[in-house]
């Protein structure tokens, strides 16, 4: 039986794109079950079968060089001993070893050779990383191990206000703390400093710096009232009753506890204080023990006397400078970020600034290179 089917068409329809309609079903052919193979039939399940229904593309060329090996040996059977040379016997080894020891190829070679040898035997006698050592031994007994609790915590409550004398508003349990200074003297008391500003630096809570007692973490101690808000404040250490604070107008201002109230005792005028905001204070080592110096983002230093705070004892722009004709000025000056003073060195001082440098300043130089001993240049070496 022939499985085709023919059908005509007009050449004037070749080519043109096929449109099928749908129609009846025509039955062109039925071919009926042959008995005898339906017999034969057996059903496998499953059955496995591969199937590939894609054409293959794969294309691989490969030119390689071709290597030539071959295979070599030696017989070193007399240790490369000259031939006039007896082995076996030690006097005539041991002379000819000395004739090749005053040779000085043989210097330049050992030479040439020893850094290589070495690195090969340094590496031979490693010692094994994941062998366990000293297993036999006894454990040694356990190190006591340090930790910490918690003691006492010192909110920012309105409870804490309430009892101060200053008879404030209650106080926003929220201020972030700007600092803490302990009390030089044994340390059983501290102060600490609350700043809550926005961009604008205006305030949302009260302005009460508060000095808390160890041992009493109920309400504060005392209660300090700055006339805007204070980043900074210390304790002399020579007189625990005093204080001085770092204020956000760039003034600064002195308590003393001994006087009732809680408003400052001395405050700088504005037109001596910082351009910007004081960031740190610091007391310095002096006989009367009243003065302290101060330091901010404008990049000056300004050290002040507690009996004349109306103006600074002396000023000190922190500006490198190159040669010893350039000026200072505060255009070009580094803002001061923090301050550190050591007492045994009375007029030494260090100042980190907001640009990363760390200064060594000297209060009693005459000139601004003796007072800011720094050179202002790329670094080429730094030796020990």
């Amino acid at each position: 039986m022939a499985l085709s089917y023919v059908y005509t068409k007009k050449r004037s329809e070749f080519g043109r794109q096929l449109q099928f309609t749908i129609g009846k079903t025509d039955m062109c052919d039925s071919i009926g079950v042959n008995k005898i193979e339906h017999k034969l039939y057996i059903l496998r399940n499953p059955v496995h079968e591969l199937t590939q229904h894609t054409p293959r593309f794969s294309q691989c060329e490969i030119n390689t060089i071709r290597a030539e090996y071959t295979t070599s040996g030696a017989n070193h059977a007399e240790g490369g001993w000259p031939k006039d040379v007896n082995v076996h016997d030690p006097e005539a080894t041991q002379r000819y070893r000395r004739k090749i020891e005053k040779d000085d190829s043989y210097i330049h070679c050992i030479m040439a050779l020893s850094p290589g040898l070495e690195k090969l035997v340094l590496q031979n006698n490693a010692i094994e990383m994941y062998q366990t050592y000293y297993a036999e031994l006894a454990n040694m007994p356990a190190i006591e191990q340090s930790g910490c609790r918690t003691v006492n915590v010192y909110r920012d409550s309105a409870g804490a206000a309430k009892v101060g004398r200053s008879g404030s508003k209650p106080s926003s349990p929220c201020r972030p703390i700007s600092s803490i200074c302990w009390l030089p003297d044994g340390g059983s008391r501290f102060a600490a400093t609350y700043v809550d500003v926005d961009f604008n630096r205006q305030t949302h809570a009260p302005l009460e710096a508060y000095i808390w007692d160890v041992d009493n973490s109920n309400s504060p101690e005392t209660i300090i009232t700055p006339p805007c808000p204070m980043l900074d404040l210390q304790y002399n250490p020579k007189d625990a009753h005093v204080l001085a604070g770092g204020l956000m107008n760039g003034g600064v201002a002195a308590w003393d506890s001994r006087v009732k109230g809680d408003k400052p005792t001395a405050a700088s005028p504005p037109h001596v204080a910082h351009r910007d905001f004081v960031r740190n204070v610091l007391f310095i080592n002096s006989k009367s023990g009243l003065e302290f110096f101060s330091g901010g983002p404008d990049g000056a230093v300004k050290w002040w006397d507690i009996r004349k705070i109306d103006e600074p004892t002396d000023e000190m722009i922190i500006d490198l400078v190159k040669t010893q004709n350039d000026v200072q000025t505060m255009a070009k000056s580094n803002g001061v970020s923090v301050l550190e003073y050591e007492s045994t060195l009375p007029t030494r001082f260090m100042v980190g600034t907001e640009n990363g440098l760390v200064i060594n300043g000297n209060r009693k130089g005459k000139s601004a290179m003796d007072k800011l001993p720094a050179k202002v240049c790329p670094l080429k070496h730094i030796h020990d």
